[in-house]
């Protein structure tokens, strides 16, 4: 198929482009760059054997984003653009409407209007806020808990509503939890601009020498080492489930929302620990008092992911470690100072 990967430069929607091209689909990326590098693109040329085709346009831009699908027929679209900084949208929660929702109305709308019925929707696990009981399944109630997480719950239901009015409309919404490593290659992983908002890319600074330490938001929570825990995923088993979820509609012409996650949780420590040995580096830390906000214990029911998708995440956390750290010492600033070899 011919598939548009909006925010396809980016961390996860990077490593989407390299597990759709392995499926034979010819890919095209619209990207703003506004958290990505066009140097993405050289990689994803390097991985997946042939140049793929990227235009740089912002989805606010209603004009712009109906012109990708004026001269191009694309069979379906799988929509990652967003911003997604949990305390950067709680500084700046009109931005994240205007580019979040506002861009999503614009992609449906031309979606709609070329008869381009078929979408994967990266969401996310932000969605639950903080959840009544764990493991989550996609019947916990939704409350969200700051403007990032509002957006992803608005773009869900506005793409439920177009699903409603349209019966020939199919959409997947992933409810991610938290993506973690890079592809095992070292050409593309994650590149946080500034400081960064997730533990594994704050622990790899830490390990490489860009940072000295790393705070631990208490250490006396309910759970084994009085530590946060949370279900990571490794990134390249979550960009196969995109590749899945295009598959199921397909198959299936229906619609559906899946949690994506290992089903099982890992504590703060356990994650330093497992990154110190694929390392080989310390990581020092500091147990500093609790953030607002913040809960004892996340982690995904996975399966109906697996019973519709047939999906299953194979890489553990060792296995992601392994791979984040490769990606972080052979690129220690992200893609603008990479290292050969």
């Amino acid at each position: 198929m011919r598939v548009l990967v909006t925010g396809g430069a980016g961390y996860i929607g990077s490593h989407a482009c390299v597990a759709l091209a392995a499926r034979g689909h010819e890919i095209m990326v619209a990207d703003n760059f506004a958290n990505s590098s066009p140097r993405v693109m050289e990689r994803l040329h390097r991985l997946t054997g042939a140049p793929v085709a990227c235009h740089r346009v912002d989805l606010r831009d209603r004009e712009a984003t109906a012109a990708l699908f004026d001269d191009r027929r694309f069979d379906a679209v799988i929509h990652f653009a967003a911003l997604k900084a949990v305390g950067e949208s709680c500084e700046r929660p009109l931005d994240y409407f205007d580019n979040n929702i506002a861009g999503t109305i614009h992609l449906l709308q031309a979606m709609q209007s070329h008869g381009v019925r078929h979408l994967v929707f990266s969401s996310s696990a932000t969605v639950y806020g903080d959840p009544d009981a764990v493991p989550v399944r996609e019947d916990a109630p939704l409350r969200v808990t700051n403007p990032y997480g509002r957006t992803k719950l608005v773009m869900e239901q506005l793409i439920g509503d177009l699903c409603t009015s349209d019966p020939g409309f199919h959409a997947v919404n992933l409810r991610y939890f938290n993506p973690a490593g890079a592809h095992p290659s070292g050409l593309i992983g994650e590149a946080p601009g500034g400081v960064p908002n997730n533990l594994m890319p704050y622990v790899s600074q830490v390990a490489v020498g860009l940072r000295e330490r790393l705070s631990v938001f208490g250490g006396d929570w309910p759970t084994v080492d009085g530590t946060g825990v949370r279900d990571y995923i490794h990134v390249v088993d979550l960009a196969r489930a995109h590749a899945d979820a295009l598959d199921f509609i397909v198959r299936e012409g229906r619609s559906a929302t899946l949690n994506l996650g290992t089903g099982r949780g890992t504590s703060v420590l356990e994650l330093v620990r497992a990154f110190e040995r694929a390392s080989g580096r310390p990581v020092p830390y500091d147990i500093v008092p609790r953030r607002a906000g913040d809960v004892a214990e996340v982690y995904a029911d996975p399966s109906l992911a697996q019973a519709l998708l047939g999906w299953r995440a194979e890489h553990d956390i060792d296995a992601m470690c392994r791979d984040a750290w490769r990606w972080q010492s052979r690129n220690p600033r992200g893609y603008d100072d990479a290292v050969s070899g």
